[in-house]
């Protein structure tokens, strides 16, 4: 019969990154397809922290024949040098330590997605192998990976003057059991939200598979992206709403910086029978699906705003005389219906739930959003009567119908 013992002998210490191969969910929310997406965008989340920091301009993903994913950035390129305490390449500390990285000084980095200092060690601890290529200090740098260990010492190559790193992985097929084939659709779509979310930043999207390797219908072709935005969140909600008839012309927009936290905020209701209400909310770029603060005071502020300018253009009191009936007061469901939003924040010490960023948390967004969005949308509804008026109508109608 088997022991059922339970002593001092049975508690296990995982080394180095062996957590995160026993228990990969916790880290990238699953080893399904979902899980597997979640690697290249760790690996871009630190590229693209590089481009807020101000060093990136061009970020390349590569979907490799063989079925590695290379991330290419511009920027300043993984230090290499010897760290002071771990007496070994900071990149090879980068890449086999949970919780090392650039980003908890708040020096190198003022503001970041990858905060935690578990991405890119994540994406190494998951990977069959990985290969860093990193361009600093005036030369090429070459180290590979295989199973979370370095395989070979860091290498330094020839002489250049370029700067940025180059992560070349190839997810372990023995965690992601269910699929290691990458989605270009999935990727085309994040990267593109990306390049939204950061006015001016070039992403490019490189699908060198075959229709086979992709898993595609056959005579599928090598496929090739890329975006840039000059006008940030307005080309976004643009994008959102091409298919369809807008309420009114103008994108309103409002951004405002704060003492670590800064918020942008673009919105456009539709026109005509669209009545699904879109509200998409970022954190430091990261899709925060979930919401969180920043979402609760774009809400609470859009309600306020809409029925302090109706009320202050009797609005309402016409609209129930008039027979449309309602109350004296908009419910935020009425308001935000046929609404295409977008409300980013940035923060230098963000709060998220789980490794995977799906909730902010951080008390100072909600009322930093609330009071931009709030000031910025009530001025912008005094200062367009006519199209302000058919939104609050489309408002009316609604709670009517309610």
């Amino acid at each position: 019969m088997a022991s059922n013992e339970y002593n001092a002998s049975s508690i296990k210490v995982l080394e180095g990154l062996e957590a995160v191969r026993l228990r990969p969910g916790m880290y990238i929310g699953s080893t399904g397809e979902r899980g597997l997406h979640h690697l290249v965008y760790e690996v871009v989340d630190n590229a693209v922290d590089e481009a807020l920091a101000g060093y990136c301009t061009d970020i390349i993903v590569s979907l490799l024949g063989d079925g590695g994913v290379r991330v290419e950035d511009n920027g300043r390129g993984i230090p290499v040098g010897r760290h002071p305490v771990e007496k070994r390449p900071a990149v090879e500390v980068v890449l086999t330590t949970l919780h090392a990285g650039g980003k908890f000084d708040g020096k190198s980095y003022a503001v970041s997605g990858g905060l935690h200092g578990v991405g890119v060690s994540v994406v190494n601890a998951l990977s069959s192998h990985l290969e860093v290529n990193i361009k600093t200090d005036g030369f090429e740098w070459f180290q590979p990976y295989a199973l979370t260990r370095p395989a070979a010492p860091l290498e330094k190559r020839g002489a250049t003057s370029e700067t940025g790193t180059a992560v070349t992985f190839w997810a372990d097929p023995t965690i992601f059991t269910e699929t290691t084939t990458y989605s270009y659709d999935t990727l085309y779509r994040r990267l593109q939200e990306m390049a939204f979310l950061n006015k001016g930043l070039r992403i490019v999207l490189r699908d060198e598979r075959t229709a086979e390797q992709a898993g595609a219908v056959e005579g599928e072709q090598t496929k090739e992206a890329e975006f840039r935005y000059e006008n940030g969140l307005v080309d976004f909600v643009g994008h959102l709403n091409s298919a369809k008839e807008p309420a009114h012309k103008t994108v309103i927009t409002f951004e405002a910086k704060g003492e670590g936290i800064e918020a942008e905020v673009a919105m456009q209701w539709k026109g005509g029978n669209n009545y699904a209400e879109s509200v998409y909310t970022f954190a430091n770029t990261i899709n925060t699906h979930e919401g969180g603060t920043h979402e609760e005071g774009f809400r609470d502020a859009l309600t306020r705003a809409v029925n302090a300018y109706a009320k202050d253009a009797n609005l309402l009191k016409a609209a129930k005389n008039n027979g449309k009936g309602g109350d004296e007061r908009l419910q935020g469901d009425d308001i935000r219906e046929g609404l295409t939003a977008i409300v980013s924040v940035k923060l230098a010490q963000p709060q998220f739930e789980g490794q995977t960023k799906t909730k902010l948390g951080n008390t100072e967004a909600k009322s930093f959003v609330s009071g931009l969005v709030y000031s910025g949308l009530k001025d912008w509804l005094e200062s367009h009567p006519g199209e302000s008026k058919g939104i609050i109508m489309r408002a009316i109608d609604a709670q009517r119908a309610r």
